[in-house]
């Protein structure tokens, strides 16, 4: 990567790297990262505005779509224990409590006593949160698609398998 964007639109990593090279042109060929990795710190962020914007038009939060399909993913009997949310989701014990609290309320998710060891609490999905969850998935989707639009589906699975190899290589190889 030379730091052109061949006659492409500009983005505010273009001018980053603009502004890096005339205060430090000796570090002008040394800036390639900063093409892929500050464009990929700068989609992530807005990308989480796109998302918590999408929650927030169907009255939830971002994390408690997170707690919703984790237990819808993790299939029958769609229940997980605190504290396989907060290693999955990697937040402090009183966070996990204070959404399951909300979404509890909501009647999103009930706790349950762990019937083989009473001492462990299981977050389970409500029917409600089973339907909130199922129509949710499918709007989301549809709203990643409309965010995926400037490609095509080869375009997307030859950046997926790009991305892929980055988090492989990065560590992150598995959500359990």
């Amino acid at each position: 990567m030379d730091g052109t964007n061949d006659g492409a639109a500009t983005d505010a990593v273009d001018g980053i790297i603009e502004q890096w090279t005339l205060e430090r042109p000796d570090l002008a060929d040394s800036l390639w990262p900063v093409q892929v990795l500050g464009r990929l710190q700068r989609l992530g962020v807005a990308l989480e505005k796109e998302f918590r914007a999408f929650a927030a038009e169907r009255d939830l939060e971002l994390g408690e779509f997170d707690v919703l399909s984790t237990l819808q993913r993790s299939g029958p009997p769609y229940e997980l224990t605190a504290g396989a949310f907060r290693k999955a989701a990697m937040v402090t014990s009183g966070a996990i409590t204070n959404r399951i609290d909300r979404m509890e309320a909501k009647g999103l998710v009930e706790r349950v006593r762990d019937t083989e060891d009473r001492r462990s609490v299981k977050i389970r999905l409500t029917e409600r949160g089973h339907e909130v969850t199922r129509a949710y998935m499918a709007d989301h989707l549809a709203n990643e698609a409309r965010m995926l639009a400037s490609f095509d589906r080869e375009e997307c699975e030859d950046l997926a398998r790009k991305l892929r190899t980055l988090l492989v290589s990065l560590g992150d190889t598995t959500i359990r």
